[in-house]
This record gives C-alpha cells, structure tokens and sequence, in this order.
C-alpha cells in the first residue's frame, strides 16, 4: 500500500508540474528564510548565558531620580563588591570591574618583544569565580588577588610572547596616556566566546584601580559595574526590595535605588525608560521571529490555495476511489502524505540554500553564525518541515477526501461558497502581511536615512581620531602643532573621551537658585584649546576657550540643554560650584547630539583639560582625506617609532551606533522581497487555474466578440479587489507598527501619507503584473481550443 501510494504521489507531481514546482519554491524558500532566522534568533537569545552560574548571575542597577525622570544605570559605587558579600547573607560572590569601554586601548610591552595594543579592563578577585571564561592556568580564586597581577587571554600570549606555555610569572608593562605600570601575569584564560557581549583581552587588579582613582572608594561615586551571583534559592523580588535603599544608606540623602538584573538579561533588555524596562534588542528578535511565522504562513497558504484550486481537476480521482472502498481516513492519510513529501523535499532544498547563504547572511547581520547540522539545529528543521506539511496540507486533505462519490460520477459536484470565501481570505491574509512589509521597509529605510544626514551639532565628516599613546601624550602640544601644519588637515585638538556616548555624569554641580532636592546628571567633557572649533561645535553665547586667557582653566562652558535644565537666563558670566570650586560660565554652546537618536540631548558641561586629554581628534579638507592621513602616520611615526597608527573616523563610530537598525534594515528588505515573491508565486498559479478553469466561458466571449483586453480585465478583476481589500486592511496595521518603532527615537521623521500609498500602489501593480501574464496568455488562446471537448 505505502509503495502504491508513493506511485500515486509521484504521478500526482507529474501531472501537476506547475503546482509542484511552485510548492516546492515556496516552500523551501521560505524554510531556508525561517531557519537562517533561527540561527540569529538562537544566537542572540543565548548571548551571555554560557556562565556557569547563569541563573544565579546577576548585575547590580541604579534607577536614579534626576529633575524630571529617573535614569536607569548599571554603574554603580566601587564598594558595592566588597560590601554586599558581607553584608547579605544571600549574595554567593560579586566582582567590581571598570569597564573597558572607560579606557582606550592599552600598550604591553614584555622584556625583548615588540609593543601590541590590547583591550582590558580591571576586576576585583572573584571575577572568575562569577564568570565561566574558561581559566588555562590559575586558580580562580587567587589570580586577581595581588595588585600586581594581570590575566592574559590565550590569543594575547601568544601575541605578546608567541607561545601559551610558561607565559605564568613573566613581567608585562602597560600604559596609558599618562600611566605607565608593570605587573605579573598570574593565569591564561581561553578568552571571550563569540557569544558573550563583553570582548577583552586581559584583567588587571581592581586593587590596581583603587590606588590610581582613589575616588572609586568614594560611595558617591557610580563610575564601576557590581557583578553578583546570588545564593541558591534566593528569592530575587524580595531582595531587590532589601536592598532597595542601600546607597541612600551608605551616602546619606543619595537618591539612588538598587535592584538586581539577570546578567544575560542585558544584552537583549537594555532599554529602560523613566525606570522601566522598555525593550531593546529583543524587540528586533520578536520581530524577525514574528517575520519567519509569517513568511512560512504565506508559503502554506500558496500550498492550501493550489491544493483547493486544483481539486476540480481530481474529483474524478477522489470519486472512483471512494466508489473502490477508500475511506476517507485513508484518502486524508494520502494527500497529507503529498503535502508531507513536498514539505520534506523542499527542507532538503531549503537546508542547501542555508549553506550557501549562511556566509553572506553572516555578514549581513554582523554575526559568526554556525549550524554544522547539530542536533538543535536539526530538530528545528525537520520539527517546521512536519508543521508545514501538517499546516499546508491538512485543509486540502481535508477538503479532497470530503468529496461524495456519487455526486462526483455524476457530474453534481459544485463548488462551495465557504471554500471560495477561505481561498479569498487566505490571499487576503497574504497580501496584507506583504503590504505591511512592503511600508515598513519604507520607514525603517527612510529613518535610517534621517539618522545618517541628520545635522548633530558638530562636524562628524572627514574627522579621524587615536589614542595619545606613549611618548604621544608626553609632547601632545608639539605633535598638535606640528599636525596642524600638514597639508590637508583644517584643525586638530584632543580630548578626554569619545565624543559619542555617555561616559562620565555627576550631579555634584550647584547654582544660584538649585532646590536643595534637586538633582541634574551633567555630562563631563574635557578639552583642549581648540576642540570646539575643530568639531565645529556652535558657540551660542559667550565664546570657546582661548590660549589668549589664561584663567579659562577656571571657567566652563554649558550646552543648551544644562542651561534649560538650570533654569538660568543670561548665564554667560555667572558663577557655578562644581565639587566645592567656583566657575565662571564662559559660553554656551548650542545642543550638539552626544548619543544616539534614540535620546534627547542631555545636560553637559565643557572644562578645559589640556593634560588629562587623552584622545586626538582631526579634521581634514574634504578630498584630501588619503593624502592627509599619510601624512600624519609618517609624523606619528616620528614622536611614536614603532607603534601602529590606529585611527578611527568619527563617521564610522556614529554609524556603529546605529547597527542593529541597519542590520534590521537591511535584513527586512530581503524578507519583505521574499515575503512578497512568495505571495506573487501564489497569485500566478491562482491565476492560471482560475483562467483554466473559466476556459470555456472564455472562448464564448471571443466568440461574442470580447476583446483581449476585455478578457483581461474579467481575470483581473477579482484578484484586484481582493488586493484592495489586503490594502485596506494593512494600512492601519502597519501606521500603528512602524509609529510604534519610530517611536523609540527621540529624532524621528514625520509619517507621510506616501509611504502608505506607494506601498500599496507597488503591491496593486505587483498584483497586476502577475495577473496580467496568466490573464493575457488565457485571452490569446484561440476560442476553437477554449470550446473543444477534452
């Protein structure tokens, strides 16, 4: 029987060529999309959970109440590491760690070998003991507890002494512009997986830390992130209720509130609104999920549609072998068995495509994704190969089996409004989900767009900068001076931080008129003659720091956004406190966007810093960008022998900000192309069956005197009002989905009435053309071949 049926089957494909080949393009297509998002989907989701302790790994946050909302932090004071342990019967282990984000790249040196640059942070001792990142060589529990000690990937020993052996006790210097020190590698770790948030190349002592900035002792200071894993079977709502009001405690009036966040919870639930926690990347892993269910219920639906279309041409079939004694289980069995071989066909194809897709889909999200057909992997494959058939060929198996013999040998057989009225529904259903694509491809690109050309304040166009590493930092003015003589370049300075992203707030600033409760997070930026001018920064009171005066050292600059904050009018000349030391407020220069569009511009504050820069910034002529940037790696060269030059343009920083949304616009060209492939796909073999199916009644027309184009439009006419209606219906879903995401923005464009329009007047021509083909081929058919009896 099963090898009769397998016949049967595979007649069935070749009688139905066009219906299989459209099955099978569908179908596997979009397997391939579903399992490619898998892949990201599983990788993104299981970021940060490869630690030991994963379920009992915590980070300390801060929800801390400023002027008018509450930020949400995971900086924390420096003491909170050693403290909660003893404190908190419930808290296992914690670790402080100065995050490498605060430091540029650190120089090494060993004894005979060449200078690399390094990414590195310092961690409290118990750093291995909370994260699992795999120890080499070196007992967990003691590889950070001297001051001196330093934990070296396995990649940067091979790097600094080209060997992973005996690499235990050598002597290693590391510096940074102004610090020079020499420590002791006390263990190997294998290094930061793909899949974990945080990639760094070595730990150094956070005793280290402590005697460098002795200010991390200081419980109003929040510059350090508190890492904790919590005790079996502690229950973490009512701790974070405990430790509640535990800086307020330990600063006195502090309006700080702690509470605990799942360590991998970070990476995907990083967004926090006025306290809240309000989305992040998961919200691009809903989506994209949301997309592949979509994607595969679009090709299902194409499977259901040909399936019932066809069903005229096998009622004979279904008539006879009813009349042989088929029962309809084993009728139901059979064409679930067709569904279930197209289905598994197309996963063979769908897994071949993912080989060869996996590279560039790997690019395109900016991810080393890997399947090697493991077992996940696999079950995944052959669990949506199983549904697909299920889904896409239970309505038809259904629907065939429950044909009556007797009508059907008879001639009786007619169809039914409620298979038609599904068949419209399901097109429906398709063309809205690619209609609501189609728009949101349009509004994610054109704010992409906006994000990209949007004037920030400052200029971010042909503006290089790098470390002041070395002998750099010790002859910053000579080398400044001696850059701005080089052809090409408009103006140079230096500064103490990146110029994007939020580093380093305080709330330690009064004025005339504070309220004694009042609290404002002021951004601290520190400069170099020159910087603002080098950025072109606007001034739009008072003026810029000037070598001419030297009591500028003694006054600050505000943005708009501080002043407004405030509430100062006329402030240039006015005298503010910043930790007990009055300042005279110079300028103020007008908003400039620091951090991503996702945020409104916040309070800063400027202070000219010429010896803690730490950062050179450059501004070249446009054009002569090449020319210029060789020449200024042949004058570093000079002041830096034998260390790279490694710069950065300030334009590719900015856009990095934004990566997740070009991943996201980029992938959802691809899927809304598919998306709507798929549907056309369908539509086209709606098409030809329905033209095949009113053959006759075309060939009576032509006889009567019908047009062409008149058939045409007798054709089309149904599938355009089904279009229309998809149209209707998509319209308000997709306003209320893309205003949703643009709404998590702070600049954001305006939703014009043409991007609605001009999706649905592609998907209505997408339509036509797809139509219009089976349409004008069904018309030109000679009427005496419509007529003739088969």
């Amino acid at each position: 029987m099963i090898r009769h049926s397998l016949l049967l089957i595979y007649r069935n494909f070749k009688r139905f060529k066009s219906t299989f080949f459209i099955n099978m393009i569908g179908l596997s297509t979009s397997l391939a999309c579903v399992l490619l998002i898998f892949l990201w989907v599983n990788d993104e989701v299981h970021t940060d959970s490869f630690h030991e302790k994963n379920s009992r790994l915590f980070q300390v946050m801060e929800n801390q109440q400023h002027a008018e909302n509450i930020v949400t932090t995971g900086m924390t004071a420096g003491l909170v590491a050693e403290t909660l342990p003893q404190e908190m019967p419930e808290v296992e282990l914690a670790t402080a760690v100065m995050h490498h984000s605060w430091f540029p790249k650190f120089i090494l040196s060993a004894a005979g070998d060449q200078k690399v640059k390094a990414v590195g942070q310092f961690a409290s001792k118990d750093f291995f003991g909370v994260f699992s990142y795999g120890l080499v060589q070196g007992d967990k529990d003691q590889v950070l507890s001297a001051k001196n000690a330093m934990m070296i990937s396995e990649a940067l020993a091979l790097k600094l002494f080209h060997t992973t052996q005996n690499v235990v006790g050598r002597v290693v210097a590391w510096e940074l512009p102004g610090l020079k020190k020499q420590v002791v590698i006390s263990g190997v770790f294998k290094g930061t997986p793909a899949g974990s948030s945080e990639q760094f190349d070595f730990i150094l002592s956070f005793d280290a830390w402590k005697g460098i900035s002795p200010s991390v002792l200081d419980w109003g200071n929040d510059g350090t992130n508190t890492y904790v894993v919590l005790k079996e079977g502690t229950n973490l709502a009512q701790f974070n209720q405990k430790i509640a009001g535990y800086i307020k405690q330990k600063n006195g009036g502090a309006n700080r509130q702690v509470f605990l966040r799942p360590y991998a919870d970070g990476y995907l639930y990083g967004q926090y609104e006025n306290g809240v926690q309000a989305g992040g990347r998961i919200t691009y892993v809903r989506l994209f999920s949301i997309i592949a269910v979509f994607i595969l219920v679009i090709a299902c639906i194409n499977f259901m549609n040909l399936s019932t279309a066809k069903a005229s041409r096998r009622i004979k079939e279904v008539g006879i072998k009813k009349a042989m004694g088929a029962s309809r289980k084993s009728l139901v069995f059979h064409y679930l068995g067709e569904s279930m071989l197209t289905a598994f066909a197309s996963l063979l194809i769908a897994l071949m495509l993912v080989e060869l897709l996996l590279a560039p889909f790997s690019n395109l999200t900016g991810k080393q994704l890997t399947h090697s057909f493991h077992t996940p992997f696999l079950l995944v494959a052959i669990g949506m190969a199983l549904l697909t058939g299920l889904l896409a060929g239970s309505y038809p198996a259904l629907y065939l089996s429950g044909f009556k013999p007797a009508a059907v040998l008879r001639g009786r057989l007619h169809s039914f409004g409620g298979e038609l009225w599904a068949r419209k529904g399901l097109v429906v259903f398709q063309f809205t989900t690619s209609v609501i694509m189609i728009i949101a491809v349009f509004v994610v690109y054109k704010q992409i767009k906006y994000v990209q050309h949007k004037n920030m304040g400052y200029e971010k166009d042909n503006v290089i900068y790098f470390d002041l590493a070395e002998k750099l930092n010790e002859s910053r003015e000579a080398f400044l001076a001696e850059v701005k003589k080089v052809p090409g370049i408009v103006n140079a300075s230096s500064i103490d931080r990146r110029i994007i992203g939020s580093h380093n707030t305080t709330g330690g600033l009064s004025w005339a008129g504070k309220k004694p409760d009042e609290v404002v997070a002021f951004e601290i930026v520190g400069v170099n003659y020159g910087l603002l001018e080098t950025l072109d920064i606007k001034v739009k009171e008072g003026r810029a720091f000037s070598s001419d005066f030297a009591t500028d050292t003694a006054k600050i600059i505000f943005n708009e956004a501080a002043i407004t904050a405030m509430g100062l009018q006329d402030p240039v000349g006015k005298t503010v406190k910043l930790w007990g030391t009055n300042l005279e407020i110079l300028g103020v220069v007008k908003d400039f966007n620091f951090q991503s569009l996702h945020e409104t511009v916040k309070p800063l504050f400027i202070r000219l810093q010429p010896r803690n820069t730490s950062i050179v910034m450059i501004r070249m002529e446009a054009g002569k960008e090449k020319e210029a940037i060789a020449r200024v790696r042949n004058l570093y060269a000079t002041f830096n022998p034998g260390l790279p030059f490694d710069y950065t343009f300030l334009d590719e920083d900015y856009q990095a900000q934004y990566a997740a949304e070009q991943h996201v616009s980029a992938l959802s060209r691809y899927f809304a192309g598919l998306a709507i492939l798929i549907s056309c796909l369908g539509l086209f073999g709606l098409a030809a069956f329905t033209a095949e199916r009113r053959r006759k009644e075309i060939g009576v027309r032509k006889v009567l005197g019908a047009t062409e184009l008149q058939i045409v439009y007798l054709l089309s006419a149904d599938f355009t009002k089904l279009v229309l209606v998809s149209i209707l219906i998509a319209l308000p879903i997709s306003y209320l989905l893309v205003k949703n995401w643009l709404d998590s923005f702070a600049y954001k464009i305006a939703l014009e009435p043409g991007y609605f329009i001009g999706a649905g007047v592609l998907a209505l021509l997408l339509a036509w053309l797809t139509v219009g083909m089976q349409a004008a081929k069904a018309a030109s058919v000679n009427p005496s071949q419509c007529l003739k009896e088969e």
